[in-house]
């Protein structure tokens, strides 16, 4: 699930909130006008929780009204891609499902879409029904707060800072009456995690985070969360995160305070050239995992009893693995995103060696 209630985050994160980020409710006069469209997820009362990359801002959408009986437990759909596209009219090639998000109060299965590209460009949102069913959801028409952060990064002018707007907001979650996002800011320490309370009110600029990136032999403070997950180690509240290439810290939620340099702990490298996508956490016969998909090194079940008694990573590890165990899972391969659906189940996003993409519920490894 992408939102948590735990008393010791809400706690701990207190102390980097309150003040910067505009905030708004929604109006008759008001209507949701997204500049891109980029990670979703999940608050309680069934507000779903969409983020604007480009605009820096975050959208909280009243579903509430859709709620009926959620994805099912056998349920599959084979070319999603192809099945958005009949439904809205254009072709498959136009379709990037960017994110997927289950509601944990009727499992109902929600996509971000982009169709196009540039000026033609369209953002739209769809709920999955229990049999399969996809529905498109009309923005313009749901109620909707907003919250946009600041100090976004700016565009740059080489080929890879160009799109430096769009990770402003790489993955977000809600922890205990507050929605914590990860990204970048235009600050000299970029990579930052902050909180904006919820519903939405205000937040400081939050915590510049730097971590010691094994494969790269060297502590960085400008590489942005790819993923994360509240967690809880020693009874004390935690966020996991990883990174691209592929470094899994812990980062100790007390030490968020608003405006300090926190040091992550490097806890796991696991493999250089990859970029990890999405990051669930379960419980299986008495023990605890983590399951994270990835773009090149496939899905990876991590044994989360090792987190509490790994020693940091402080030296360059040039090729290979250390740190935290894992499995690679042989038969989820193509997977680029997931969510949990239940205790026993996860929901997938497979994409083809062809490029089509199916939605499928599996049982958890």
């Amino acid at each position: 699930m992408r939102y948590i209630s735990v008393t010791a985050f809400s706690l701990c994160l207190s102390v980097f909130t309150n003040s910067a980020v505009t905030a708004q409710a929604s109006a008759s006069s008001l209507r949701a006008e997204l500049s891109s469209i980029g990670p979703i997820a999940f608050a309680p009362g069934h507000q779903l929780l969409v983020s604007d990359p480009k605009a820096a801002t975050i959208y909280a959408f009243d579903v509430a009204e859709f709620s009926t009986k959620g994805f099912g437990k056998e349920a599959s759909i084979e070319d999603l891609d192809g099945k958005i596209a009949d439904l809205i009219g254009g072709s498959r090639d136009e379709i990037n499902i960017v994110d997927l998000a289950v509601n944990p109060e009727d499992q109902q299965v929600y996509l971000s879409v982009q169709r196009g590209q540039g000026d033609e460009q369209e953002l739209l949102l769809f709920r999955v029904q229990a049999k399969g069913e996809i529905e498109a959801l009309f923005i313009e028409e749901l109620e909707f707060t907003s919250a946009t952060l600041p100090n976004p990064p700016q565009p740059g002018e080489g080929r890879r800072d160009r799109n430096r707007h769009m990770e402003s907001i790489t993955d977000m979650a809600f922890i205990d009456g507050q929605v914590v996002i990860a990204g970048l800011s235009n600050e000299e320490f970029s990579s930052k995690l902050r909180a904006v309370p919820f519903p939405f009110d205000q937040a400081k600029n939050g915590a510049s985070i730097e971590i010691f990136h094994g494969n790269h032999g060297k502590f960085e403070t400008n590489s942005p969360v790819r993923t994360f997950i509240p967690y809880e180690l020693k009874g004390e509240p935690v966020i996991l995160a990883a990174y691209t290439c592929t470094p899994l810290v812990v980062i100790p939620v007390s030490e968020l305070k608003d405006g300090e340099k926190v040091r992550g702990k490097t806890v796991a490298e696991l493999g250089n050239r990859n970029r990890p996508l999405d990051m669930i956490s379960y419980e299986k016969g008495g023990e605890s995992f983590l399951l994270m998909a990835n773009n090149s090194r496939g899905v990876m079940k991590i044994n989360a009893s090792e987190l509490e008694t790994q020693e940091a990573i402080t030296t360059e590890i040039p090729e290979g693995t250390a740190g935290v165990s894992y499995e690679t899972i042989q038969d989820l391969q193509g997977v680029t995103h997931l969510d949990k659906l239940d205790e026993q189940h996860a929901v997938v996003l497979i994409r083809s060696e062809s490029g089509e993409h199916s939605l499928r519920t599996v049982k958890l490894p």
